[in-house]
């Protein structure tokens, strides 16, 4: 199996110059206090289409051949691989065809169409996105870019902790959102170029302990679709070429209940005026759920974004 490597990201991040953000790393005294560490955030919350997938989706496209940008690119995602495809082709000058659940985060919704995606809807729990998207591709001539399990979308997604080492030097640990595995797989790798020693842990929705599962056992294993309000990591399984390099390189995954992620969003949306969505907060939340201790230890934090439903958001803190 052909895998990316810290050269690839290495790569992927001479591409993304002059495209993607360069995202700032914010450090909160409340939470250096809270848990007896030096807490560095990654925030990809000011990324391009307000997510981290931006880095990916750019990274795949741009290396598309002149038959594969007439056609265009198709993906299937919740909403910010969406996002980030949709304005990745635009700004390369391609057609974006994306299927997303139906009950998909209207804003992220309506991003996508705003910057050009074509947008193709099914039900999660009924229907098999991947058979919709096989069926596209029949019919257009379409290149799939998949959320995470590509390797140009994990050396893209590697970019951002590739930053966050070259900008805070060394770092003890690392948690990162993990869904897909695209994020995890990819900051993986970068810490094995830029930081050898740093532990690097994945955190789950407890409701989607997919990858939990599979690194125990060290096979693959498909879960239904959970049900959390972190809906960027709402997946079956861990990609095949994820899982290869997840397996052979964390630390361990953990994982966390959704009210853990509210009272994430809360202490951001309060003590740090920052606004992330539920599945950008799974990394911080996961912290106090670590089973070593980081006492003086210097932490980072990869916010994975801040697409949010302001509906739900208002929901979710009872106002």
């Amino acid at each position: 199996m052909l895998l990316p490597t810290s050269a690839d990201i290495a790569a992927a991040a001479r591409r993304l110059q002059g495209h993607a953000a360069k995202t700032p790393v914010l450090t909160s005294r409340t939470a250096n206090e809270l848990h007896n560490a030096e807490v560095f955030f990654k925030c990809e919350n000011f990324q391009r289409v307000g997510a981290f997938k931006f880095r990916g989706a750019f990274n795949a496209l741009s290396q598309f051949n002149e038959y594969q940008r007439k056609r265009g690119a198709i993906a299937f995602s919740t909403g910010n691989h969406a996002q980030a495809i949709a304005l990745s082709a635009r700004i390369l000058g391609m057609p974006a065809v994306i299927v997303m659940p139906s009950d998909a985060p209207a804003p992220k919704v309506a991003a996508t169409k705003g910057y050009g995606g074509e947008v193709h809807f099914y039900d999660r729990f009924k229907d098999d996105r991947e058979q919709i998207s096989r069926r596209l591709i029949e019919e257009r001539g379409l290149t799939l870019v998949p959320p995470f399990d590509h390797f140009d979308v994990i050396a893209g997604q590697g970019t951002a902790a590739l930053e966050l080492f070259a900008e805070v030097g060394g770092l003890d640990f690392l948690l990162v959102p993990l869904g897909g595995g695209g994020l995890l797989s990819g900051s993986l790798l970068a810490a094995k170029g830029m930081c050898p020693s740093c532990l690097v842990y994945g955190v789950e929705p407890e409701a989607g302990n997919d990858g939990q599962q599979s690194v125990r056992s060290g096979v693959l294993t498909s879960i239904p679709t959970p049900r959390t309000i972190a809906d960027g990591a709402q997946t079956q399984r861990l990609g095949v070429h994820n899982f290869e390099i997840i397996r052979n390189s964390v630390a361990g995954v953990i994982t966390v209940p959704d009210a853990d992620l509210v009272s994430a969003m809360r202490f951001f949306a309060e003590r740090m005026k920052l606004i992330v969505e539920p599945t950008g907060c799974l990394g911080f939340a996961g912290i106090r759920h670590l089973d070593v201790p980081i006492k003086n230890k210097r932490v980072g934090v990869i916010l994975t974004g801040g697409n949010i439903d302001m509906t739900h958001f208002s929901q979710w803190f009872g106002a």
